[in-house]
């Protein structure tokens, strides 16, 4: 079975499901609501269960109710959660998320700020028989300690860059470092995604990708580069669609897939997420990933 470690943070949502963004300081109403598990890395640990591989959490939580419901929601989800550290006083990470008609979210996020960074506790030797490392922005320290054993056993580490990674280490520990564009920008200057990824320095050997939402993913793999379109949804939800994304493509690439065709399925799971509302309840088994592809395959033909 293909195994996945995820690095980074773990959070509780509630999501509320309104007409449109509030622009005024006054009561407001919601059409719905769920409480739901979130998170970058708990994000991706559930894709990737989901989809039939073994997913493994590395995160912080909270010796709190909050941090019972996370943990409990990803054991049912057969996420990994042993090295789910729990510390007495800390506030578990959540999350306020309005998700609006067209699909679009805004998210108010707390993470307790005594949040210890030292990541001695994490494994000091690589696990057997896990293919890959996902490591989050939220939790650099963590992520940089277990690329490197994945790298020294010759196994993926994958940054999910949603913004720019404040430790330049990073760059040469991952082997797929994957930017959302908005981090691009941070990096580069640049809005325009294939400007950015030809402006961002990479070793040798890295494989650099950059996420555009709908507009699909760029990809630099060698000195070649490409665009991956996305799959064309009616959106509902895309709370934790990137999420989905990172935590199928970390699968797919542990599991022997090439980089674009990764790319591909990777869009896939996200875009059938993005049908779906409520977060990542909305991830898909690899069964609905692999009927989604063989159906736009056969719409293309």
């Amino acid at each position: 079975m293909t195994a996945v470690l995820c690095v980074g943070i773990a959070a509780q949502d509630h999501v509320y499901g309104v007409e449109s963004f509030p622009a005024t300081a006054e009561k407001h109403r919601a059409h719905s609501v769920e409480i739901v598990g979130g998170g970058i890395a708990a994000n991706a640990a559930v894709a990737i269960a989901r989809l039939g591989g073994r997913a493994l959490l590395a995160t912080r939580l909270g010796d709190d109710a909050v941090g019972d419901e996370i943990v409990a929601t990803l054991e049912a989800e057969n996420v990994d959660c042993r090295f789910a550290r729990r510390f007495p006083g800390l506030k578990s990470s959540r999350s306020a998320v309005l998700v609006d008609r067209a699909g679009e979210r805004m998210v108010i996020n707390y993470a307790d700020p005594g949040t210890p960074d030292d990541p001695a506790w994490l494994p000091r030797e690589w696990l057997s028989g896990v293919g890959a490392v996902l490591g989050d922005t939220r939790w650099e320290a963590g992520a940089l300690r277990m690329f490197r054993l994945a790298r020294a056993a010759g196994a993926v580490a994958l940054l999910d860059g949603d913004r720019a990674p404040a430790d330049p280490a990073l760059f040469t520990a991952a082997t797929h470092l994957v930017f959302a564009r908005q981090a691009a920008r941070e990096l580069t200057g640049s809005d325009d995604p294939a400007r950015a990824i030809a402006a961002i320095a990479a070793p040798a050997g890295t494989v650099l990708a950059i996420t555009d939402g709908r507009r699909g993913t760029v990809l630099r793999r060698g000195g070649e580069v490409m665009r991956i379109p996305a799959f064309e949804v009616a959106a509902v939800d895309t709370l934790g669609a990137g999420d989905i994304f990172h935590g199928a493509l970390a699968f797919a690439l542990a599991a022997g897939m090439r980089e674009p065709d990764a790319v591909r399925f990777a869009s896939a799971a996200a875009a059938i997420k993005c049908l779906r509302f409520g977060g990542r309840e909305g991830a898909p088994t690899r069964r609905e990933v692999e009927a989604f592809l063989a159906e736009r395959s056969a719409g293309a033909a």
